[in-house]
């Protein structure tokens, strides 16, 4: 996926064209790469759930809710399965090629055989004895497949399949079988066929900027991966001095910046934390509020280019994503402002003057803003200090396509990491890799099944019916922005945030529109206010990260973060009233 658009540039120059179908064939290689992403994810338990997802913290579920959420998923993949089948059988049908004569249907089977494999996997996990998995694994999708197969295209009640659903979610399935499986009901209710859920999935799944997503994260992973956070953690510390302030300062930038490239907080968390929370300490910061921070501050880089978030709420709506980066900057530093004042962290009065502990000499400075210090640091981070002006240069100067962005960013990590530093071997890559595979396959399920799922509410008129509804019951703008915020609060606090970009932005930005937002300062709202979804049980991944990462209860970080949100709850609603702050750049330097 990297490498065809970096030849499709070199290419076009050249010889005056490029690889055939280059676009299309890196679209559907995403599509292949969600279906089999999603099953390294099953395997290495990274499937989000409403408890968080992957099995950060170590719990132990109960048996018994544990086989019933797992048998219900493998359900819901078994009637995938069929739904996808219809689909790939009417494209044999017209046989369209893909590029050197490959069908199109060849690529689009990998969405019938993955979802049957998924199935098998999630049914096998149901019981722990070899039976158990055996039985598991041939009945569970066994039961959705013949489900799917009798009654497509049938209408049927919809409340006992709700029932079921709700109690496995509660109980610990995916959130993708969730979402999937109503969405099934939904289509099924209206004796609609199930292969419209499938075509959804497949849809986002090669959407022409959808690539950039894994390139963009595997980028940020090989960063992780590297000594880039120890580089960059001493660039920040000489630029902002060792002290208590200048150390907040740092470690807050430091960890929004690092999100942006990683794709996800909770990787920047484990990537930094080990660095970041040393460095506080021994500055004299107290450990609580250190915590709080480092998992607080991680959340921001959402809202700065090339986050994962940022460009998939530019294909849902429909926005240049060269827009959708510039107009996160600004807002980007409002938050981290509201974050740093208003959530008290830098305040000293509690700090101790003690340092905790010594920490290597690699790690520590010998004075504040010491020229040939901060002159050393960028000279070491050199490499690092340009990736960003590779992904957002390349794209906002017209250069490069979003995917081809990605893919230069991508491949510069790599050659980077492997060549300039020596510090990315075949297995660090082989694990970025694969860890790229498994958040994307993971991801791209949700969104699928959750697009699936929008899809039937715009059919139903519910934006329209919206739209009639708040009008009448808030007419003033402002009482709407703030409604809005706390609405996205409380969305936050409870959905995933890819599902929550996928299902709430198409039956609310229509609403945003009515009221004369402009889509894309209704998106900076948006991402901003999900920040807080990252600091909020159920669905906040930061908090179980912290807690494995530091060795504390899920309760403390939670305690912890408390200040934090109250900060971004403030920062958004900052930028809600002031729209410049999000479109005032677009429009500046944008024609």
């Amino acid at each position: 996926m990297a490498l065809i658009p970096a030849v499709e540039i070199l290419l076009r120059p050249l010889m005056g064209r490029g690889i055939e179908n280059a676009p299309v064939l890196v679209q559907h290689l995403g599509l292949v790469l969600a279906m089999f992403g999603a099953l390294a994810a099953e395997r290495h338990g990274h499937l989000t759930t409403l408890a968080g997802g992957a099995r950060v913290d170590g719990a132990r579920p109960n048996p018994l809710l544990h086989a019933f959420s797992h048998a219900v998923a493998a359900l819901v993949c078994g009637m995938l399965a069929v739904a996808s089948w219809r689909l790939v059988a009417s494209e044999m049908e017209v046989s369209h090629v893909l590029a050197y004569g490959i069908p199109l249907w060849w690529v689009q089977a990998s969405m019938p055989l993955g979802f049957a494999l998924l199935g098998l996997k999630l049914g096998a996990r149901c019981l722990p004895m070899a039976w158990g998995k055996l039985a598991g694994s041939l009945l569970c999708p066994l039961a959705g497949l013949l489900l799917a197969w009798q009654f497509d295209g049938s209408a049927l009640p919809i409340w006992p399949g709700l029932l079921l659903l709700l109690a496995a979610l509660l109980a610990g399935a995916p959130i993708f079988a969730a979402l999937g499986g109503l969405a099934l009901l939904l289509f099924w209710q209206d004796g609609m066929p199930l292969a419209s859920v499938a075509l959804s999935h497949y849809q986002i799944t090669v959407n022409p900027s959808l690539p950039a997503l894994p390139l963009f994260t595997l980028a940020g992973l090989v960063f992780a991966r590297t000594g880039a956070a120890r580089r960059l953690g001493d660039l920040f510390v000489a630029l902002f001095g060792q002290g208590v302030t200048g150390t907040v300062l740092a470690a807050a930038v430091l960890c929004s910046c690092f999100t942006a490239f990683t794709g996800g907080s909770g990787v920047t968390i484990l990537a930094l934390g080990g660095l970041l929370l040393p460095l506080l300490k021994q500055a004299g910061y107290p450990e609580r509020r250190g915590i709080g921070l480092v998992t607080s501050a991680s959340a921001l880089g959402v809202l700065l280019a090339p986050s994962v978030p940022l460009i998939m709420y530019a294909i849902i709506a429909r926005v240049p994503i060269n827009t959708m980066f510039l107009a996160g900057l600004l807002p980007a530093a409002v938050m981290v402002g509201f974050l740093l004042i208003c959530g008290g962290y830098l305040r000293r009065g509690q700090a101790s003057e003690a340092a905790s502990s010594a920490l290597p000499a690699s790690q520590v400075t010998a004075a504040p803003r010491d020229r040939r210090l901060i002159l050393a640091a960028a000279w070491s981070a050199k490499w690092e200090i340009l990736a960003p002006f590779v992904a957002i240069g390349s794209l906002v100067s017209g250069l490069a396509t979003p995917t081809e962005s990605a893919a230069l960013t991508a491949l510069y990590a790599v050659l980077t990491q492997a060549l300039a530093h020596r510090e990315l071997y075949w297995r660090l890559l082989g694990q970025a890799l694969s860890e790229s595979a498994q958040i994307i396959g993971g991801v791209l399920l949700i969104l699928g099944m959750a697009l699936g799922l929008t899809n039937y509410l715009i059919d139903a008129g519910i934006p329209d019916a919206a739209i009639e509804a708040v009008q009448a019951l808030i007419p003033n703008k402002f009482v709407f922005l703030l409604a809005l915020t706390l609405f996205l609060l409380l969305a936050g606090a409870l959905m995933e945030i890819f599902a929550a970009i996928v299902v709430l932005v198409p039956l609310l930005l229509p609403v945003a529109l009515s009221y004369g937002i402009d889509a894309v300062h209704f998106g900076i709202i948006f991402l901003a206010a999900m920040e807080m979804g990252f600091l909020c049980p159920p669905a906040g991944m930061n908090i179980y990260f912290s807690s494995a990462m530091f060795g504390k209860p899920v309760r403390y970080v939670a305690q912890a973060v408390l200040p934090a949100l109250l900060a971004i709850f403030l920062g958004t609603l900052a930028i809600a009233w002031l729209p410049v702050l999000a479109t005032g750049l677009p429009g500046l330097l944008l024609p």
